[in-house]
């Protein structure tokens, strides 16, 4: 059955645990309503509920979700904006031409546009109803698998015994898509400085320079605190705008006519299309993690706050780089639009450099995600944790390096990762959570047309979910009658 939850104010509900000073032992639970009145809940309302599997992990303290937070290093508005910025602005958004190129100019365009704000739509359902979930609980803060298994915990009673699954679920979603974008980044970086060498007169294959790039990585990845990587997000983000500033002085160079490319493509090459613009929109795993760990979480989801600002900064780059790309490069468009710049040009080898050092800081920020999941779930196992953590983030690393080496496609692999796992965290679990958060509140304003809006956007996620995995794994099992470019 679900468990029941106090019906408090839920403007403030700060619930105290009766080991605080402020509380009460005994039967009584102490509550302070909105307007700072403490009143008395009985403690056997709470106690006849069924308990959490969760409450183990984080005992019994009942919290206000945004206030009650107690954290090491909290993050500013600013860092945390570079952190968005920096977990959007990879690979994905330089592969925005040749997604174009599935699509044709105009249906491109706007479908990107449309897909920016479905996305930020429902980053910003997931934080609300993480927000609600941890008033009913009494958590702190809730990650993404936890507010999916709080939402069908609190849910109709048919979705209760599939708590579990789903809460493993979303982490296995998580897992696969934050890897497949580290494996994404190593790869991009490892191409774009072999084209620098070569500029050089160096002749080095792919795999050499993958290997070369193991120290700073692991390096890079022990560092276990988000805070501590708000310098190489901010760098991340200052070198990726200026590399970007600088290849649109190579994008719109002697652009052709708009009538020189298709307007709308093909049916057939769509799913390719969705996929590549659903892994560009790669930051649905960093929203939790950045808002858990922000020193002001209430201006994340403002009108004017971090989750809008930097979202509407990402898709605009996201368009004009795609539109751009397309419109200069056509039918050649690669998987990296920093592929198609010329060879033999200095300032297309510094664009090089500056988005292959921008992916490579950004590849710590992707790398934090998994680990928050994987290191809690291996370390129990092991009496020295901080020691098993480290292992555990060394063979981790190593396994994208495996993965990295043996893609055999940049552009078809990055449609795969955003066609299997974005899609499905970014425009199905969202929309799903809320509408099982809203299950409770059946008289809610507007219900039906809540439901509407969310059953489509999951419709519309499954819809490319499908399409979109089929379509890739087709065009990479068909790779020796497809016209791929290699990148090796």
């Amino acid at each position: 059955m679900a468990p029941k939850f106090r019906d408090v104010d839920q403007t403030t509900p700060l619930l105290m645990d009766c080991n605080n000073n402020n509380g009460q032992c005994g039967n009584d639970i102490r509550t302070r309503i909105g307007n700072g009145t403490i009143v008395h809940i009985p403690g056997d309302i709470d106690r006849s509920a069924k308990p959490s599997p969760l409450d183990a992990q984080y005992g019994t303290t009942l919290v206000d979700p945004v206030d009650g937070r107690t954290l090491e290093h909290p993050t500013t508005n600013l860092d945390t904006l570079m952190h968005m910025l920096n977990g959007n602005l990879g690979t994905g958004i330089l592969a925005m031409p040749d997604a174009f190129k599935n699509a044709g100019l105009y249906v491109g365009f706007f479908g990107t546009l449309a897909m920016g704000v479905i996305c930020t739509h429902c980053m910003h359902l997931l934080v609300r109803c993480s927000h609600d979930l941890c008033r009913r609980y009494g958590r702190p803060s809730l990650s993404y698998a936890e507010v999916g298994y709080y939402a069908l915990d609190s849910g109709p009673s048919w979705a209760q015994p599939l708590a579990t699954s789903f809460r493993r679920l979303i982490n296995t979603f998580l897992i696969v898509m934050q890897l497949g974008l580290c494996c994404v980044y190593y790869l991009f970086v490892a191409v774009n400085l072999r084209e620098l060498l070569i500029y050089f007169g160096v002749q080095v294959p792919v795999l050499t320079v993958l290997g070369y790039l193991l120290i700073p990585l692991t390096l890079m990845n022990m560092v276990r605190s988000l805070k501590l990587l708000t310098p190489t997000s901010l760098t991340a983000s200052i070198l990726a705008i200026a590399g970007l500033a600088i290849a649109f002085l190579f994008l719109l160079q002697d652009l052709p006519h708009s009538a020189s490319v298709r307007p709308v493509s093909s049916w057939s090459t769509l799913p390719l299309y969705f996929g590549t613009v659903m892994y560009a929109f790669e930051g649905i795993g960093v929203v939790l993690p950045l808002e858990n760990n922000m020193a002001n979480p209430r201006d994340f989801i403002a009108w004017n706050g971090v989750l809008n600002t930097g979202m509407t900064v990402v898709v605009c780059l996201y368009s004009a780089v795609g539109f751009y790309g397309y419109l200069k490069y056509g039918e050649q468009a690669q998987g990296s639009v920093t592929l198609n710049l010329p060879n033999d040009n200095l300032l297309a080898q510094i664009v090089r450099l500056l988005m292959a050092v921008a992916v490579l800081a950004s590849y710590a920020l992707q790398f934090y995600v998994p680990m928050t999941i994987l290191a809690p779930a291996v370390t129990k196992h092991f009496r020295h944790r901080h020691c098993a953590e480290y292992g555990l983030r060394l063979v981790t690393v190593l396994l994208t390096f495996v993965l990295a080496a043996i893609i055999p496609n940049l552009g078809i692999f990055i449609s795969l990762v955003g066609a299997v796992s974005t899609s499905t965290l970014a425009l199905v679990f969202p929309p799903l959570i809320d509408l099982l958060t809203l299950w409770p509140h059946g008289d809610r304003p507007a219900r039906h047309w809540i439901v509407l809006k969310d059953s489509l956007i999951i419709a519309f996620g499954a819809c490319g979910f499908f399409f979109g995995t089929a379509k890739s794994l087709a065009t990479i099992f068909g790779t020796s009658e497809a016209d791929l470019s290699g990148i090796h």
